[in-house]
């Protein structure tokens, strides 16, 4: 990694005479190893070094990026911040005084086990070469893959009035999939990639369950080619955590972000059905929901102990026994909004500002195992794993497909069924919550790739949620 503490000491040697200025540095390296039908395909690796610099003077607030780190290319950099915060002054959307000026000092670093460069890159390529192999348990199987992705980023964040926050952090992506075709009809089934990546080195494999999952992903998806389609109609949906990271991530996450409900997104990602006025009394969902924003959660892909604004970031309800209390905004939009919000104000790279995004938010767990909760249900459907999603842009009405099903009557598990979707409207599906997993249901998944803002911004979320039990939902099925 790259001295950025000697950089940001020359920043500060050389920092504009201005009302407020904050410097962030970001150096990140990724590697992404796969290997498709028993090839390995070419060794991706990245690297992204880069600064953020933010003058806050008179009225205004002015942006602006470099990847020049030499002393002249962040003084440029700072100047032409400078002159964007001119530019605004008395124009902007909201009053600098807005703006959050933060003087935090702090550290934060990914509890890391099994470094990445632990194993040599032979090795993990072995590794994949063993695991695709025991996916391709059957001629039917006609595209199948494994893989693995791992990033690690740095963050030195200074600031004018003493600020000095420096975090590290390294992202795991384990992925394997199976596809079969039978005639006109190809399934696919999958295990981790882009909903299940976490926090941690390659310890995070056994956490995962890699390798041993290889045989079970291929089994499914000839299982799914053998089924019927999944019923229609009216009909109580048990979610696996696989899926729920996904609910809880379109239709709790997005209507929350509190930019989003103050009109900031609409011409891009849409608006949301949530209002100020709905925080302290709005029945959200049913009394068992209790969601939390928890930046502290081990090996959450959004764990951190500082946002990139520098506010200090703590665990905070969002939604208490049903009743929503609390918005996902950062320290800029609470003082527009005069809301009280959380630490997340998030950028997804050096080149990007930051803006309120979901971290790591989470479904707290109930007191029911899994046999309860499938002992629950007379006729329904357990789904696991998303393959498609769709929702409006106020995120109400939505509609989900999944990989995999499997009917359950009078309270047992039946046979597998494939192509299961089923769609509600975010108002009134949490109420309808009526069985909440307990810890022991419960996994930590994580979104990779929460795409918001212009320019958009690609950034890690965490999920964490137990398998959970809907009443009367509408289920139908067909590809």
């Amino acid at each position: 990694m790259t001295d950025l503490e000697n950089i940001a000491t020359r920043f500060q040697a050389a920092a504009p005479a201005v009302d407020f200025w904050s410097l962030r540095l970001t150096d990140g390296h990724e590697q992404g190893l796969s290997v498709r039908q028993g090839v390995l395909q070419p060794v991706v690796n990245r690297r992204s070094i880069g600064a953020t610099v933010t003058v806050v003077d008179q009225s205004g607030v002015g942006y602006a990026a470099t990847s020049d780190l030499s002393p002249a290319g962040l003084r440029e950099t700072a100047s032409r911040a400078r002159d964007w915060a001119a530019y605004t002054a008395g124009v902007g959307l909201f009053s600098a005084d807005y703006l959050h000026r933060p003087g935090a000092t702090g550290r934060y670093s990914t509890p890391v086990a099994e470094p990445w460069d632990s194993v040599s890159l032979a090795d993990k390529i072995e590794l994949l070469h063993l695991t695709s192999r025991r996916i391709k348990t059957h001629e039917r199987i006609v595209d199948w893959h494994a893989s693995l992705d791992h990033s690690q980023t740095r963050v030195f964040l200074v600031t004018s009035n003493g600020g000095e926050i420096v975090q590290s952090f390294s992202y795991l992506t384990p992925e394997l999939a199976a596809v079969a075709n039978r005639d006109a009809d190809t399934q696919r089934r999958t295990h981790g990639g882009w909903s299940s990546a976490r926090q941690g080195g390659l310890e995070q494999l056994s956490h995962l369950g890699f390798s041993e999952e290889a045989e079970r992903v291929a089994e499914e998806a000839l299982a799914l080619l053998e089924a019927p389609d999944c019923p229609t109609g009216a009909m109580d949906l048990l979610l696996s955590p696989s899926q729920m990271a996904l609910q809880i991530h379109e239709s709790i996450g997005h209507p929350l972000e509190l930019d989003r409900i103050l009109g900031d997104e609409r011409n891009y990602a849409g608006t949301s059905f949530v209002t100020p006025q709905m925080f302290g009394s709005y029945r959200y969902g049913s009394a068992l929901l209790n969601v939390t924003f928890d930046p502290h959660y081990p090996g959450e892909l959004a764990s951190y102990a500082f946002d990139d604004e520098g506010t200090r970031a703590e665990r905070r309800y969002l939604i208490r026994d049903g009743i929503l209390v609390r918005p996902l905004g950062g320290a800029v939009s609470q003082a527009r909004s005069g809301l009280t919000g959380v630490a997340n104000a998030r950028q997804c790279e050096w080149n990007r500002p930051p803006i309120d995004r979901m971290a790591n938010l989470n479904l707290e767990p109930g007191g029911s195992d899994l046999q309860m909760l499938i002992g629950s249900v007379e006729r329904g459907v357990l789904m696991d794993t998303n393959r498609s999603w769709s929702i409006d842009d106020s995120r109400n009405k939505f509609q989900f497909g999944c990989e995999y099903a499997r009917l359950i009557k009078d309270g047992e598990l039946q046979g597998v069924v494939k192509n299961p979707n089923y769609r509600g409207i975010s108002a009134t599906f949490w109420r309808s919550l009526t069985q909440v997993g307990n810890e022991g249901t419960s996994r930590a998944l994580g979104v990779s790739n929460c795409g918001k803002g212009e320019p958009n911004q690609m950034i890690h979320v965490g999920h964490a949620s137990p398998a959970c039990v809907f009443r009367d939902v509408d289920v139908f099925g067909g590809s």
